[in-house]
């Protein structure tokens, strides 16, 4: 997908993605050695962003998988279609196998494998899925094939590019870790904000740019229950577009606050010490 650390910057650039130097030979690297990228940070740095231009700069398909508490493998590989096989139960007196492809409802993990096209599997949001939903993903991600008792393995058809995501709210297993690459995001730096925020929103000023994202790195560093992600950065920047403002000044950080901040006790911390009372 990739022939170098320099492709994956230019590429992603091209669909308005700005990596670093980390990211970009990670992204390679998981191409270069078919391995699946363990991207972790903080919730709101750009790692499901990663993935979805990944795909886009490919040309690949996008086929996600949202994780969540619960999670099981009927919603993340595959279920049987039950009601379609006890209708050609009824509809035949033959000893016709029912377990056949006919009645296989393909879940992500699934999809991934089997897609004949360049295909991206973004795993979301790993550390919010139980523990046993690990050991789930960990013959698919160290030989890309998947064992369904009805029907034996079934193997990639072509080797999706896996993404992995976590947030870091619970450690992964060892025998996860070790079938990925591993790359850490953290906030971006106030000039590389300013310059995403440039890439994104390209009419607004570099003056503005730069102010605001001044602005969040200082939020940022406050105690906040939820801290400002880039893309509401970037949704910022749209708000004082769409509001004709020029400058970030204390009235318009105060009426557009809610842009960046989601709760009210970080809002009136933020009014606080930024002295907009």
């Amino acid at each position: 997908m990739f022939d170098s650390p320099a492709d994956v910057s230019t590429r992603l650039a091209d669909v308005g993605y700005l990596s670093d130097d980390a990211i970009a030979t990670a992204a390679f690297l998981a191409t270069a050695l078919e391995k699946p990228l363990l991207v972790e940070g903080p919730a709101g740095v750009g790692k499901t962003q990663l993935a979805k231009a990944i795909a886009e700069a490919t040309g690949a398909t996008l086929i996600r998988l949202q994780c969540y508490e619960g999670l099981d493998e009927a919603r993340a590989l595959y279920e049987w279609n039950y009601k379609k096989q006890l209708l050609r139960i009824q509809a035949t007196s033959t000893d016709e196998d029912i377990f056949t492809e006919d009645f296989l409802l393909e879940r992500p993990l699934l999809k991934a494998l089997r897609s004949s096209g360049p295909a991206v599997l973004l795993i979301d949001e790993m550390d919010k899925a139980d523990v046993e939903v690990e050991g789930l993903l960990l013959e698919l991600l160290s030989d890309f094939q998947v064992t369904i008792p009805e029907l034996g393995t079934i193997r990639a058809a072509r080797k999706p590019y896996v993404v992995l995501t976590s947030n870091a709210t619970r450690e992964l297993s060892e025998a996860l870790k070790r079938r990925c690459l591993y790359l850490h995001i953290e906030y971006p730096t106030p000039e590389r904000e300013r310059d995403i925020v440039l890439a994104q929103v390209p009419t607004i000023r570099e003056d503005l740019a730069e102010q605001l994202a001044r602005t969040v790195a200082t939020l940022r560093a406050m105690e906040l229950k939820k801290a400002p992600s880039v893309a509401e950065t970037v949704d910022w920047a749209r708000t004082l577009l769409a509001l004709g403002r020029q400058e970030l000044d204390e009235a318009t950080v105060a009426g557009t606050l809610g842009v960046v901040l989601k709760h009210a006790s970080d809002q009136a911390k933020a009014v606080k010490e930024l002295g907009l009372s």
